[in-house]
């Protein structure tokens, strides 16, 4: 029985890292493409309120954990549970990641002060820096590009 559940392990990771990719997709194409009106709340300053129209998106992810959870309770297709496992423990860092260690909408115990969180939180508030729909840079969340890169990538973009 070592196979069901290596298989699982390998669902389970899959849905994690697919979260990534389909994170960057959605990011880059839909959430600053024609889903903006929900992402603006994101990128505009304080605004005071703990929710925010952008937050609407994680409700889309998790309908879409809870329809794999509900498929994979069947047995034949038990390695989709375990998928929407890997992707409700992805939201669960991003949750933890994005809204506590980097925006603070959430109480975190520790800033990043070095090593990859220092580099995860500096892409992030590189993508920040635009205010508009257009013209930012950094769209993953775990996967964080060299920020020196990203300064780059920006100024280029803001000569054009």
């Amino acid at each position: 029985m070592l196979l069901p559940k290596f298989v699982h392990l390998l669902a389970f990771l899959a849905g994690f890292a697919a979260m990534e990719v389909v994170a960057w997709a959605m990011h880059r194409w839909v959430m600053h493409g024609p889903l903006w009106c929900w992402h603006r709340s994101h990128h505009e300053p304080g605004g005071g309120s703990r929710f925010e129209r952008n937050d609407l998106f994680g409700l889309v992810f998790a309908a879409l954990a809870i329809a794999l959870f509900w498929i994979g309770t069947d047995v034949q297709w038990r390695a989709l549970w375990w998928m929407a496992l890997g992707i409700t423990a992805y939201g669960l860092l991003y949750v933890l990641v994005h809204d506590g260690l980097v925006h603070r909408r959430i109480p975190f115990p520790f800033k990043a002060r070095r090593g990859y969180l220092l580099r995860l939180v500096r892409a992030h508030l590189l993508h920040h820096r635009s205010r508009e729909r257009d013209g930012a840079v950094a769209f993953g969340f775990l996967w964080a590009p060299d920020p020196e890169r990203l300064e780059a990538q920006w100024h280029a973009q803001r000569r054009r």
